[in-house]
């Protein structure tokens, strides 16, 4: 047992590389909460990222147990899913370009909530690509399917955690540079003309 130990450590180390490459990688939602942490702030932006948390780690559940393939088999849901992920990217990106600026969250701007955050990360199709693609990169318990499928889905939950907060405080720390009016507003039009533009470059790639 003792022997597997360095195998283990190396494909751990191996699979945390990748996957802050893939999932931490600009997408719909890494962006989405980039942006809402620079127009709302980090304390307003919270129930959106536990959204995206939940809804990520969901994907991981779904990608692990095989439900994922399921789902691809199944064109018109796919078309579907892609649909409705595409009119509420193009929505949030919307209300992220018309944040007010400067405002805290007191004055009434109103970031999205926990709801919205979870099916962009379920609908979200980088997830699913990145997610598969890190999953099955590596093997860290040869021999033993149940133990190597847990570990590898607690490691990953593990970088969703991190890399999504990291994208959100990231945002939020541009806030507070962001306080005069004109370069708040350009700020806003930036981060939601680079949602729309990660969602291009998937339909493209797709």
């Amino acid at each position: 047992m003792m022997d597997d130990w360095p195998h283990l450590a190396n494909a751990l180390l191996l699979l945390w590389i990748s996957a802050v490459a893939l999932m931490g990688s600009p997408g719909p939602a890494t962006l989405s909460l980039a942006g809402i942490g620079a127009s709302y702030g980090l304390r307003a932006g919270l129930p959106y990222l536990g959204g995206i948390i939940i809804g990520t780690t969901g994907v991981l559940f779904m990608v692990a147990s095989g439900v994922t393939a399921l789902i691809l088999a199944q064109p018109a849901l796919v078309t579907v899913l892609t649909t409705l992920a595409l009119v509420y990217i193009v929505y949030l990106a919307w209300k992220i370009a018309t944040a007010p600026v400067a405002r805290e969250v007191s004055d009434g701007a109103k970031a999205p909530a926990f709801v919205p955050g979870l099916l962009l990360a379920v609908a979200n199709p980088k997830a699913y690509a990145a997610i598969g693609a890190v999953y099955s990169s590596q093997t860290l318990v040869p021999g033993h399917v149940v133990a190597d499928s847990g570990l590898k889905v607690g490691a990953l939950a593990v970088v969703i955690l991190i890399v999504n907060t990291a994208w959100l405080s990231f945002g939020a720390s541009l806030s507070r540079l962001l306080r005069h009016p004109t370069i708040g507003r350009l700020a806003h039009w930036f981060f939601a003309v680079l949602l729309l533009a990660s969602v291009g470059m998937l339909l493209v790639i797709g």
